[in-house]
């Protein structure tokens, strides 16, 4: 069972405080939507708790069966507005890098790099090189790199930028497979994403003390 907690969290962008006073609590399965205008804040929540950026005061605390983690960002994917690929490298090579690079957090098991591909219906390009895919395709390949290693937590930042319909019916049921096997989903975004019974989360820039409902 995974926890993570977040307690009175701050942060600063550039010498201004955007936000303080964020608290919430997920556990195994569930979900949070974070909302809120341009500039308000969203992504920058989400980098901080990935650890991508620093926090100005509060805690990000992972647990794993009551046991805290050393360091929450282990137990966390990022998915953010870059794909974070090599375009030279292919698909394939890509993918391998990701997986070695995170390794499985305690708990589970990543899949191998064509059964993500698979998973996203893009198995038959693995070879191709990157930068040759379409920004649809390339979208959905670093969407695979969440399932190359096991991270019970993701944090994705509007993840389903340039997809079609079926490409976002497909993350849709990605999310729920996550939570079924007791992954936290954390999710900023201006779109509806599918994800049932998720807790919401309004970002007001530089009113502070927001709260999750």
């Amino acid at each position: 069972m995974v926890q993570l907690d977040v307690r009175e969290l701050a942060a600063l962008r550039g010498e201004e405080r955007i936000f303080s006073g964020i608290t919430f609590s997920l556990s195994a399965a569930d979900a949070l939507v974070v909302t809120g205008r341009n500039g308000s804040g969203k992504s920058t929540l989400i980098r901080t708790i990935a650890g991508l950026l620093p926090k100005d005061s509060g805690e990000v605390e992972v647990s794993l069966n009551g046991e805290k983690a050393p360091r929450a960002a282990e137990a966390c994917h990022y998915l953010g507005h870059r794909n974070a690929m090599k375009r030279e490298l292919s698909v394939e090579e890509n993918l391998v890098f990701w997986k070695r690079f995170l390794s499985d957090f305690e708990g589970g098991v990543g899949m191998e790099p064509e059964a993500a591909a698979e998973a996203l219906g893009l198995a038959s390009i693995l070879h191709l090189p990157f930068g040759y895919l379409s920004a649809g395709q390339q979208r959905r390949m670093a969407m695979a790199k969440l399932l190359t290693a096991w991270r019970p937590i993701w944090l994705l930042d509007e993840p389903t930028a340039a997809l079609d319909v079926q490409s976002e019916e497909i993350f849709a049921g990605l999310m729920k497979a996550h939570r079924e096997k007791g992954g936290i989903v954390i999710a900023a975004t201006h779109q509806e994403l599918g994800l049932a019974e998720a807790k919401g989360l309004v970002m007001k820039g530089f009113e502070y003390g927001e709260g999750v409902s």
